[in-house]
């Protein structure tokens, strides 16, 4: 697209932020857990329709597929996940979620946006509702996916499990963003790896239990799983080279109900993440190596149980669309804002998409954050005491994040977009 054309699908943008901020404020108060996103999934394809997409619902459970064929040209599929997380917000905002679910666990937990998906949700309709009303200043085909699951790194191939490959045209390029902590009206792009693979596993270790004042009749589980959490610490630290990266994580350690009984068994849960094939692999071998050592160590009666748990691949964009988008990017916002980075250990499944469709994708980031609030902690050298994705109290400032959005997804797609 021209650049005379792009500014006529953005002119709308000014107009259209009063209901676009009502819809946030909407999601962001109703949010679902993933593969339970019927509200949102409606709330999008009510969206769609109006604009005149060929709406598709139930793809891969909850996903929404919306088409919007205008003439020839380039198939562009743009992508947002809507799910939410087991979190009490605790934000204080007026339009915060109070609102409970049902956990696969059964259990009753409380559910925040506190990764920003509805943020990305309500971006998508903003920008394909400017399209839709622009239809004489762009050519090509729009196909715009709002994903359940990617929590949870079920949803994207979910849906290609549903068959989104056979459904649907392939498309050109595939385009994604995440909102993050960095200065609202910021963006953030890399060529190459921009987000790690991740591996999440559950380790059950076995023991003999006894009463507290007994503890020689026991094979104490706690034991073995403390002895086993501060080993596994020393995987990155001894056995992953400086110049390579990996994180192993500790997230759950469960063991015992009474403080005088000795239980059976302990709990672990864990999470990995690498950008590298061959430390990945090395770094799983050694969990198992440990873990199975360790459990040895104590005489444990039957060797533990190591159950994978969720998987996310590398997300890797791209060189030349992703030099393509970035270009458009630098040409239509202001100098200063559209900045290189560094990949993140954050882990996505919107790879999937590009990957397995063999086609090329591009995905960044855009701020959320205050830039005033953003600039001072920098400058006081506190930046890691702003809340990032999955803290309780994150939510992006509505403005100028909502803009920024929203003008991204309309300025990548019209990359690729014939005028």
């Amino acid at each position: 697209m021209s650049e005379k054309d792009l500014t006529v699908v953005l002119a709308n943008l000014t107009a259209a932020l009063p209901e676009l901020e009502a819809v946030y404020k909407d999601i962001h108060a109703n949010p679902e857990l993933s593969m339970q996103e019927t509200r949102t999934a409606g709330i999008a394809a009510d969206h769609l329709k109006k604009s005149g997409f060929e709406v598709t619902t139930g793809v891969g459970k909850t996903g929404v597929v919306g088409i919007l064929h205008n003439g020839d040209g380039p198939t562009v599929m743009l992508r947002a996940d809507m799910d939410a997380l087991p979190i009490k917000e605790a934000t204080g905002l007026p339009y915060a979620s109070t609102v409970t679910a049902t956990g696969p666990d059964g259990k009753t937990t409380p559910v925040a946006h506190s990764c920003g998906h509805d943020m990305h949700v309500t971006c998508m309709i903003g920008a394909m509702s400017l399209f839709a009303k622009s239809r004489d200043s762009w050519h090509g085909t729009l196909m715009a996916v709002f994903q359940p699951g990617e929590e949870t790194a079920q949803g994207a191939q979910a849906m290609i499990d549903d068959n989104l490959f056979k459904r649907f045209a392939k498309p050109d390029v595939v385009l994604g963003q995440h909102v993050m902590s960095l200065p609202s009206g910021n963006l953030d792009w890399r060529t190459g790896v921009v987000t790690s693979a991740a591996d999440s596993l559950q380790i059950r270790m076995f023991g003999r239990g006894a009463h507290g004042s007994m503890p020689e009749s026991s094979i104490d589980p706690v034991v073995m799983a403390a002895s086993t959490v501060m080993r596994l610490q020393t995987i990155v630290s001894r056995e992953v080279a400086p110049t390579d990266a990996a994180v192993v994580t500790i997230g759950v350690l469960q063991a015992g109900t009474k403080e005088n009984v000795i239980p059976d068994e302990a709990i672990i849960k864990l999470n990995v993440r690498t950008f590298d094939e061959g430390v990945r692999k090395h770094v799983l071998a050694a969990i198992e190596r440990i873990v199975n050592a360790e459990a040895a160590a104590a005489g444990a009666p039957k060797p533990p149980e190591i159950t994978p748990l969720d998987r996310y691949s590398l997300v890797t964009n791209d060189v030349d669309a992703t030099n393509k988008v970035v270009d458009a990017f630098r040409q239509n916002f202001p100098d200063g804002s559209v900045e290189q980075t560094k990949p993140t250990m954050a882990s996505e499944d919107f790879g999937c998409f590009g990957a397995e469709w063999h086609a090329p994708a591009v995905y960044w980031f855009f701020g959320g954050d205050d830039p005033a609030v953003y600039a001072k902690a920098k400058k006081d050298g506190t930046l890691s005491s702003l809340p990032t994705n999955h803290n309780p109290a994150f939510a992006p400032v509505i403005h100028p994040t909502l803009e920024t959005g929203v003008k991204a997804l309309v300025v990548a797609a019209g990359a690729w977009l014939s005028a």
